[in-house]
């Protein structure tokens, strides 16, 4: 087996840094690589096999089929684009698609289900399993309590305003509590306005259509989430992608766009966006800010950063990434973010210039039609912020930031101690840690609940096909005797000895 290289990645502008910038990406080694590709492939070969068999009524068939009297139509459900999903995702599913019956906190209890017909369907046993250690939700900072000043507000201004809104911002769905979170919010990110939406994936998908469209030229980070790829294939803009946090990929592109403008024509671009996120959900990766702010104002290119899992989990305040690098809010075109992860809320917003946001607040689909946020969501994020931000008259806020860095550090050690092969950066709350093969995916799931530990697996096509991994999702609410008891080596290297001495199969 050849020796796996730690590849590191620096700052090659050091001066624009105040502190260093390091992230660790360790090559696959070459036997796992192997081994994965054949794991996938016998998987492969079961799949076709399985399918003849469903074919001729041998086995069950439990797939969505069209009627033997629609046979001659043009297929509605494509048999092969669901090949992945029906014999190799639904083997392992039993290791997502659990449902829970407590706030998600630093615990949760879960409801145990089984199934006899390989995770098609799933029964309830009646039995719950109590005090499970959460380490797969976005909760930050520790906010998704059902006591405490937060539920103690939602709970008051439900009983006041009630839960629906029942109509959008623009008619009469514009409540004192939604101006109130937006002047909170621009606050809190440094910028002249803000604007918020009932839901973070759209506040991507049909905002980026409102700011550019044909002749337009989007910059994408490879890894950049499924709503920022598919708000930028809405725009009708040229999108073209640069590897992530690669700024010398990111430049030649803005070189060549610059030099050759449009296609044919060779008119020059309208706009030229570039796309990327603050944290990396999939890589535990934080972006080269700096370089990037750098190469928009050389090149004279817009920015719009989504900061979806740093806001409120990087910076001494928790203003995210441009706190976390000690930059001027300003320098961003368009900052968005959501309020699900650090704010254990829904919705997003976007914030930037008062000309920007006035400008959304007429023409994004989202704003125009969306039913607007319900107030205890709203109430929610407002009490949770001003915790964050010290208005509440106590340090609660500052020192949840203080300890979901100093959790985040010590999980991230003892892994690496532990000799676990880990990506990302040091500074941030989502610590992939590597698994590779599809049958470990699964197995590595049901192992650790067994431990009353809950994790999230994630695999192709989430991640490349080589690279399953489980995510932890660290909280200001975990106490280091829980992370001590996720790595204790009894539990982790029992764990690790059965899953990697099991190479073949589901």
């Amino acid at each position: 087996m050849g020796i796996a290289l730690q590849v590191y990645h620096a700052a090659c502008n050091g001066e624009l840094y105040s502190r260093p910038f390091i992230e660790s990406f360790e090559e696959t080694p070459m036997l796992l690589a192997v081994l994965t590709y054949m794991s996938y492939g016998i998987l492969t070969i079961f799949g076709y096999l399985r399918d003849f068999m469903r074919e001729w009524k041998i086995e069950k068939c439990h797939i969505a089929r069209e009627r033997e009297e629609q046979k001659d139509f043009v297929p509605l459900y494509q048999d092969f684009e669901n090949f992945y999903t029906r014999n190799i995702y639904m083997r392992i599913r039993d290791s997502w698609n659990r449902p829970i019956c407590s706030v998600p906190g630093a615990t949760f209890d879960l409801v145990e289900c089984s199934s006899n017909d390989y995770n098609w369907t799933f029964e309830y046993t009646g039995r719950v399993v109590k005090d499970v250690i959460n380490l797969g939700s976005y909760n930050y900072l520790g906010f998704a309590e059902n006591t405490g000043a937060c539920a103690t507000a939602a709970g008051e201004v439900t009983v006041k305003f009630g839960v629906g809104v029942a109509s959008t911002r623009q008619e009469m769905g514009n409540l004192d509590r939604h101006e109130e979170l937006e002047k909170l919010a621009a606050s809190f990110l440094g910028v002249e306005s803000a604007m918020v939406f009932g839901m973070g994936f759209a506040t991507n998908s049909m905002n980026i259509p409102a700011l550019v469209g044909k002749g337009c030229l989007i910059l994408s980070d490879e890894l950049n989430h499924a709503s920022l790829v598919l708000g930028a294939r809405l725009t009708g803009s040229t999108i073209r992608v640069f590897k992530h946090n690669n700024m010398q990929s990111l430049e030649k592109l803005l070189r060549d766009a610059i030099v050759h403008g449009q296609p044919r024509t060779h008119r020059p671009w309208k706009k030229i966006l570039i796309l990327v996120e603050g944290i990396y959900s999939m890589e535990g990766s934080i972006i080269r800010l700096p370089e990037v702010i750098a190469l928009k104002k050389k090149y004279k290119a817009y920015l719009y950063l989504d900061e979806a899992h740093s806001i409120g989990a990087l910076g001494l305040n928790g203003r995210g990434v441009v706190e976390y690098f000690g930059l001027d809010p300003k320098d961003v075109d368009v900052m968005m973010g959501t309020f699900t992860k650090s704010f254990s809320a829904a919705g997003g917003y976007i914030g930037g210039r008062k000309d920007l946001i006035d400008y959304l607040r007429t023409h994004s689909h989202s704003a125009i039609y969306a039913t607007s946020m319900p107030l205890p969501v709203v109430e929610q994020i407002i009490t949770s912020m001003k915790c964050i931000m010290g208005k509440d008259g106590t340090t609660i806020g500052l020192s949840r930031i203080q300890r979901l860095a100093e959790n985040t550090v010590y999980f991230r050690r003892r892994l690496q101690e532990m000799g676990f092969i880990i990506y990302g950066n040091n500074d941030s709350p989502v610590i992939p840690m590597m698994l590779y093969m599809p049958a470990k995916l699964g197995a590595f799931g049901r192992e650790m609940l067994k431990r009353n530990i809950g994790v999230v697996g994630v695999g192709f096509p989430a991640t490349p096909i080589i690279e399953s991994r489980a995510r932890f999702c660290i909280s200001a609410a975990h106490t280091k005797e829980m992370l001590d008891r996720v790595t204790t080596r009894e539990v982790i290297l029992l764990k690790t000895n059965f899953l990697f001495n099991k190479v073949s199969g589901l």
